[in-house]
């Protein structure tokens, strides 16, 4: 008997040792869920912007306090331990920090990255993952079938996946990505200047809240989509705001960049009630835009009005 105790004991010891040096899935993981961070919230070229002295910029260059990292969102999935990226940016080397430390893992690679388009503030980023910088080990990058065109053949970008540095795994429009039981992904297209790729907004879903995130489109008008109709569904709403009104770069034809000025998203949803109207977060500013100064006229009038502006380091849970 005394034998037979011993051997049980021994089972229930190596049964033990096995389940340790496994993930977990803990009572404390399970509380935190999904988290969503806003790692930045500036246009492509971030603020302050190169070759720009004006008013808007001038008071940044001087105090890094002041300078706003390029629009993106990270996802953290507490329950299996992963994390995920929305946009690479030129400032992905501190925004993956970011994200690595938010995620309390000592794996500085995200277990995923997703693009909406080939505009150069999102997906430019690509390029530290690459040899001479990160030399990542197959980063798995979701791309739309245009913009996995784009980087399949063209450089340098062949060059990261020719190395092993990024994994191109192609996603469709509304087929929906499952992560884990508790975290998926819908790409939406979105009407937008499509040089070299389609352009998409994304629909997170967490365990208990929906995200939707536009950071670019032309005009809400343009969408065969009702935007309104998407903010009564979701719970949080992180829309394109790059421009304030048609004013603030009289040298360049707006025509040529449209997007919806805040000006307009106001009168849009204008008729949404407060609960709805309380979800959007505006971002995506130029260095233009004065939602960027929380301490500014038109971001104190916009708050007032039941609408919420992006800021750095906000996080929610999903």
């Amino acid at each position: 008997m005394e034998k037979l105790n011993i051997l049980f004991r021994s089972c229930c010891y190596f049964i033990l040792l096995l389940s340790c040096g496994q993930q977990q899935t803990t009572p404390e993981n399970e509380n935190k869920g999904v988290q969503l961070y806003i790692l930045g919230t500036a246009q492509d070229a971030g603020a302050p912007q190169i070759g720009c002295d004006k008013s808007c910029c001038s008071s940044r260059w001087n105090d890094p306090s002041k300078h706003e990292k390029v629009v993106s969102l990270g996802v953290i999935d507490a329950t299996q331990r992963t994390s995920y990226l929305f946009e690479a940016t030129p400032d992905i080397g501190d925004q993956l920090k970011i994200l690595q430390q938010e995620a309390g893992n000592s794996n500085a690679q995200p277990d995923g990255i997703f693009l909406t388009h080939a505009h150069i503030g999102h997906y430019s980023g690509l390029m530290y993952l690459g040899k001479e910088a990160a030399s990542s080990k197959a980063v798995t990058v979701y791309t739309m079938p245009r913009m996995q065109a784009f980087l399949n053949e063209n450089g340098p970008w062949d060059q990261l996946i020719n190395y092993g540095n990024i994994s191109l795994s192609e996603i469709r429009e509304d087929e929906e990505i499952k992560l884990s039981d508790v975290l998926s992904v819908q790409p939406l297209n979105v009407p937008h200047r499509d040089e070299y790729s389609e352009t998409v907004g994304y629909l997170i879903k967490g365990k208990v809240r929906t995200a939707l995130f536009i950071p670019d489109i032309d005009k809400w008008s343009r969408w065969e989509q009702d935007i309104s109709a998407w903010i009564k569904k979701v719970d949080l709403a992180f829309l394109d705001a790059t421009f304030y009104d048609g004013s603030e770069l009289p040298s360049r034809s707006m025509e040529e960049i449209p997007h919806p000025f805040v000006v307009e998203s106001i009168e849009q949803f204008s008729e949404l009630k407060d609960e709805d109207r309380k979800k959007i977060y505006f971002i995506h500013f130029n260095h233009t835009n004065p939602l960027l100064s929380a301490s500014s006229k038109a971001s104190r009038e916009l708050q007032e009005l039941g609408f919420n502006i992006s800021r750095e380091g906000m996080q929610f849970q999903l």
